[in-house]
């Protein structure tokens, strides 16, 4: 014998209905069996518990592990707390984004083998927000902060995140590795000159190395063009 089934009605408020939550009924209503916590009803209708915040259940606060009960009016509003600190783990299609945070000064941790659950490891044990398309790595247990990218362009992307977090104010350019995200800092030239390509010795005074891989940067040509990348995307 099927278990009986209840209805509720669910509101997601603001960027929440870019979920196209479903399935809910024209009116909003959602129809379950069983026991269900906020939690598991929110994420059974595509939103991940990371991206909510304020609930309200008959006009009253209420937490993820209270159970949703016949008859109520959930209310889901978006989160929009800042994060601790701002860092990072990004999942293996984000690469260009994970390039662009780094630029801007921010601690972003990435591989393009990393495992959806290596990814919510690494979130759970260095307080990392996670980064990514795939909501359904949102809705991993061990993540505790995250955001799903809505646009595939890493710029656009790279806009979401910086409203998304407030980091405007912690933009701090130049300061990590592109390649590995470690940190960079000045060095004498006589300690690189072995890793400089000789048609750049003797045209550049200021040279920067990572504590972490040992790459070794300059104020080339692309300088001046991630300068006006970073006047871009910092307004």
């Amino acid at each position: 014998m099927d278990a009986p089934l209840h209805t509720a009605r669910v509101c997601f408020e603001g960027r929440l209905a870019d979920f196209r939550p479903g399935p809910l009924t024209p009116e909003g209503h959602y129809r379950f069996s069983g026991h269900p916590t906020i939690k598991d009803a929110i994420e059974a209708l595509g939103v991940p518990h990371v991206e909510a915040g304020t609930l309200l259940v008959n006009g009253t606060g209420a937490r993820f592990s209270d159970p949703l009960q016949p008859g109520h009016e959930l209310q889901v509003f978006p989160d929009d707390a800042p994060l601790p600190a701002p860092r990072f783990v990004l999942d293996v299609h984000l690469g260009s984004l994970a390039r662009a945070l780094r630029l801007l000064g921010f601690d972003c941790l990435y591989e393009n083998d990393y495992s959806d659950p290596q990814i919510a490891a690494i979130a759970a044990a260095e307080q990392r927000a996670v980064l990514t398309r795939d909501i359904g790595l949102l809705k991993h247990g061990k993540v505790r902060w995250g955001y799903w990218l809505r646009s595939q362009h890493s710029e656009e992307q790279l806009a979401e995140v910086i409203g998304r977090y407030r980091l405007q104010d912690a933009i701090a350019p130049f300061r990590r590795c592109l390649s590995c995200n470690g940190a960079i800092a000045a060095v004498a030239e006589a300690d690189v000159r072995a890793l400089i390509p000789p048609r750049v010795l003797g045209f550049q005074k200021e040279y920067f190395q990572c504590a972490h891989c040992g790459k070794v940067y300059w104020k080339g040509t692309h300088y001046q063009r991630m300068k006006a990348f970073i006047e871009r995307v910092s307004k």
